[in-house]
């Protein structure tokens, strides 16, 4: 029987969701381990894996493991050089309104990657390279990204990822970070409060209804971003959010989004 239009392709939708299964161990795992986090057959895992790895996009390595392969790099590099340019005047807006950094983030395996960045014009101010990958338990965008993804989703990539204190700040256990979770999603946004680097402040909100779990943050030194500004900040973010969805006030739920966020930050 053809396939009816508009659906999706079973082969396709599988092949892609073990890259995302890769992705979220680290970029490397074994067919039994790929078997445990996809459900599928060892026979399916091992058919797939072998087309993708014809077409470069995984790697075999010795000890029937499977790895990232390197023609993903060139395909990540595009994507988030499209998202940047779609998402930049977005994050313009912000620093022109803030005075600070503006960022966006989004979740890969088990860490946050920054996709875009628009830097403050204060001498002083937050720089992150595009690209660069941080914690998610000491991070605003990484506690707006684990609020995407379920309490338990979320406890399973802090503990693969492990919870060091990187500060005297840094929440280093599961139970008190899932509070503050909770905390931010009951005021809208979501802090880190020197929990990364001693003196900087980060405000994020996830992206609504995006197909792969993103953040916008501000973030800049604590003297600048006080605790008396968090909650102006967490509305523009809110609304910087909406935009980047193109869902913004008042707009129709359902509504297509204007910057087209990829279904996958990488594979």
């Amino acid at each position: 029987m053809p396939e009816s239009p508009g659906r999706p392709v079973q082969s396709l939708q599988r092949a892609f969701d073990l890259l995302d299964d890769l992705a979220d161990a680290g970029g490397r795992a074994t067919l039994s381990e790929l078997a445990a986090a996809s459900g599928l057959p060892v026979a399916t895992i091992h058919r797939l894996l072998a087309t993708l790895v014809e077409l470069g996009h995984v790697r075999r390595e010795p000890g029937r493991r499977y790895a990232l392969g390197p023609r993903l790099v060139r395909l990540g590099d595009t994507a988030g050089r499209v998202l940047g340019d779609g998402v930049r005047p977005v994050l313009a807006d912000l620093v022109a309104r803030t005075g600070e950094s503006a960022n966006l983030a989004g979740l890969d395996g088990s860490s946050a990657v920054y996709l875009a960045q628009v830097p403050s014009p204060h001498p002083m101010r937050m720089f992150t390279e595009v690209g660069a990958h941080v914690p998610l338990h000491c991070t605003g965008v990484g506690k707006a990204l684990l609020s995407t993804v379920g309490a338990s989703r979320a406890r399973q990539l802090v503990e693969r990822a492990g919870m060091p204190a990187l500060t005297p700040s840094t929440i280093v256990d599961v139970v008190t970070l899932d509070r503050e979770i909770r905390a931010g999603l009951e005021r809208g946004w979501h802090v880190d409060d020197g929990e990364q680097e001693i003196g900087v402040r980060c405000v994020a909100v996830p992206v609504p209804d995006a197909p792969t779990p993103c953040a916008v943050s501000v973030s800049g030194p604590a003297a600048r971003l006080g605790s008396d500004r968090m909650a102006a900040v967490g509305a523009l973010l809110g609304e910087a959010a909406r935009r980047i969805a193109g869902r913004p006030a008042g707009a129709a739920p359902g509504a297509a989004p204007a910057v087209r966020v990829p279904e996958g930050t990488s594979p």
